[in-house]
């Protein structure tokens, strides 16, 4: 079925007057964006549904939400029959985010199901941490994490308060897939709503300092700024830090005020140093010692602290787990804790550090596929026989403890900020600390790369760029052999010298291509699973022997990963 056949459907019921206007208007006008609009169906990616607002199959929208709602409530009935079922919802700053949480509390109150819901925007954390302490068997986030302003999301969550995975994923999608419109429940009971507040912040609050802090160490004296970019955590991280014990916080004032335009940044993504730009130029006035923001849903941060030039430096993502990492398992050594029953968790996407992290503390350090949800399920399948302790992602994203199922901001800024203030209490500075792991482990840095391809075009141009690099593997890279090419589509590990291949199944398939070379630089390339992207993830690493010459290795890696990508024509 064409677009344009597609886009007719819906000048009919049960779509109401206003759709029906709006598609008529996109059909009359020959705009162009009918075509994306209706050429495809809005798909689950590992950050859930994603995508623009508007009209049509592939957009965000009233009946888009209900058809995953209601699809998700036909398979919660068939997994929980004969008992009350809960499930949990909260939504994001975002244009329309709390009118499709009350349309999805309605959906699933009109199929019988009790819905605990935010009265106000909430981070998405909170929402993984209230399943399980409410004991729900499901919950729902409506967020699109840092995309631009005109893109909403969805995603689920299960009774453990981890992200659906399979085979949870699959039966919901297929639920989902055999909802026709005309099924949608829309006319909700609100007797069955329960309205949550900041009762529950607090309740979150104090999971997050009892599970992220371990020592009290000149807290009253860290310089803090925060910003929490027109996003939720507004509401949970000032009153965090300051019942932890911090008192010197200074807030970006002009960014606490949640705004679903965003409108003091072209981004609203802590990866970004733009985006902190404000909280920098506070931070010379105030003399900070760490910066820190966070994502809309308040799951990500981002952390700047003073580098050897005594100047706020952004660190990456797999810098500043490197760092939460170390000190939490060194933590835990000191005080006896560690017995080999540990784990921590990571992704193939993030930096190899962590397996040496692991290694020397003696826990085990278990990798999935990108996306919290695979460190969800690790979780998961582990309770009882190992422990987690904690886990990152290169994307800015970290989890200390298992009483929050996804990244977490909240608790990971704690446990940032206690290190700062043990650092600051030795002398010496975060940055500082981060180069001394260097030294200890050898020293990793890496790069991202995203090269955005939008529309039908877009999507082609991503499969073909992905059969490409598949099929015609590079032999070299800067004048290092390329001895591994781990293909997770294929499950398959190509060993390219002895043009050897061996069966990978270990990690479930996903189109993801990862390049080791002899050197032990590591490039991995993916297409996102919620944008228009295609990325590559840049590794390499070598030795420092002190912060004299750390500068000079930097420069040195940095020179590396440009001829990489070079190489790849990139």
């Amino acid at each position: 079925m064409t677009s344009i056949e597609k886009a007719k459907l819906w000048l009919n019921e049960p779509f109401d007057e206003e759709t029906q206007n709006a598609v008529e208007l996109l059909i009359n006008s020959n705009s162009p964006d009918l075509d994306d609009s209706f050429y495809k169906n809005l798909e689950f990616g590992t950050g859930g549904m994603r995508g623009i607002m508007g009209v049509g199959t592939n957009r965000l929208n009233k009946y888009t939400l209900g058809q995953a709602t209601q699809g998700l409530a036909n398979y919660i009935l068939q997994q929980f029959p004969n008992e009350e079922v809960k499930v949990a919802i909260a939504y994001d700053v975002r244009h329309n985010s709390k009118e499709f949480g009350k349309m999805c509390a309605d959906v699933l109150t009109a199929n019988g199901i009790k819905v605990l819901l935010f009265k106000n925007h909430r981070p998405t954390p909170e929402l993984s941490f209230t399943v399980r302490e409410k004991k729900c068997n499901a919950g729902i986030v409506l967020t699109a994490s840092h995309n631009p302003p005109e893109y909403n999301g969805y995603k689920v969550y299960w009774n453990d308060g981890a992200q659906i995975v399979p085979p949870q994923d699959s039966a919901i999608i297929n639920e989902v897939q055999n909802t026709k419109f005309d099924q949608i429940k829309f006319n909700g009971n609100d007797d069955l709503i329960e309205w949550i507040g900041e009762e529950q912040d607090d309740v979150y609050i104090e999971a997050c300092i009892k599970n992220s802090t371990y020592q009290n160490i000149c807290k009253e004296n860290l310089n803090i700024v925060f910003t929490s970019i027109h996003g939720t955590t507004y509401a949970t991280v000032p009153k965090a830090l300051r019942k932890a014990g911090f008192q010197k916080i200074d807030l970006v004032q002009e960014q606490m005020v949640p705004s679903g335009n965003f409108p003091t940044v072209e981004s609203p993504n802590p990866e970004e140093p733009a985006a902190l730009e404000m909280a920098l130029d506070l931070a010379k006035i105030v003399n900070a010692d760490i910066v820190i923001g966070t994502d809309p849903d308040g799951d990500r941060l981002g952390i700047a602290v003073r580098n050897l030039e005594n100047e706020m430096q952004l660190l990456n993502g797999n810098q500043c787990n490197t760092i939460l990492t170390y000190y939490i398992l060194d933590q835990w050594k000191r005080r006896g804790k560690l017995n080999g029953k540990e784990f921590i968790g990571s992704t193939i996407v993030t930096s190899d550090i962590f397996f040496d992290i692991a290694s020397k503390f003696g826990v085990d350090c278990k990798v999935g596929l990108t996306g919290f949800k695979w460190i969800g399920k690790m979780i998961r399948d582990f309770e009882g026989q190992e422990k987690f302790i904690c886990g990152g992602e290169e994307s800015f994203g970290f989890m200390t403890g298992d009483f929050v199922r996804d990244k977490d901001s909240c608790g990971s800024i704690l446990l940032a900020c206690e290190i700062a203030a043990f650092c600051k209490a030795h002398g010496k500075t975060m940055y500082q600390y981060l180069i001394e792991i260097y030294r200890d482990l050898g020293m990793y840095y890496e790069s991202l790369t995203s090269i955005t391809k939008k529309g039908r075009d877009g999507a082609e141009e991503i499969k073909q760029m992905m059969v490409d690099f598949r099929e015609n593997p590079p032999r070299e890279l800067v004048g290092s052999k390329v001895i591994e090419v781990k293909d997770f589509q294929e499950q398959t590990c190509l060993y390219l010298q002895e043009n050897r291949r061996e069966v990978m199944d270990d990690i479930p398939k996903s189109n993801v291509l990862i390049y080791y070379t002899e050197d032990g630089s590591k490039i991995c390339i993916r297409p996102s699973g919620t944008e228009p992207k295609i990325k590559f993830y840049f590794s390499v690493k070598g030795n420092v022997e002190s912060e004299a010459d750390f500068k000079e290795k930097l420069v040195i890696l940095n020179n590396k990963i440009e001829g990489i990508k070079k190489d790849l024509k990139l």
